[in-house]
């Protein structure tokens, strides 16, 4: 029962939300998700630690960037990613980060470049 409170609760947010979308097209590191979601790197930080612990996702090192990446190793957590992904497939902030995804640049971003 805990486990599935803690991934309620990690769905429950906005941002999560749309950084889930974002991690299905592929893994990405903290300054590309900050770019596209127009916050804060500490803010994406902590979301991501909320998303870890919930065990919806996780990390690996790549150079010096960490990449974030969906886990998936789930039946149920696998149903459930997919049933939100259908419904915020239309929604118009999840195209425009789509958008976004498309255009940034992880080297000019984390290298400030």
């Amino acid at each position: 029962m805990k486990e599935l409170e803690a991934l309620l609760k990690a769905l429950a947010d906005k941002n999560r939300l749309r950084i889930l979308k974002l991690l299905q097209k592929r893994k990405m590191c903290v300054c590309e998700l900050a770019f596209i979601l127009g916050i804060t790197q500490p803010s994406v930080s902590r979301h991501l630690k909320r998303l870890c612990c919930a065990g919806i996702i996780d990390s690996e090192q790549d150079r010096f960037w960490t990449n974030y990446y969906l886990k998936g190793d789930s039946r149920a957590l696998k149903g459930l990613l997919g049933c939100l992904s259908r419904r915020l497939s239309g929604e118009e902030i999840i195209k425009k980060d789509a958008r976004k995804l498309r255009k940034v640049n992880r080297a000019c971003l984390c290298t400030g470049r």
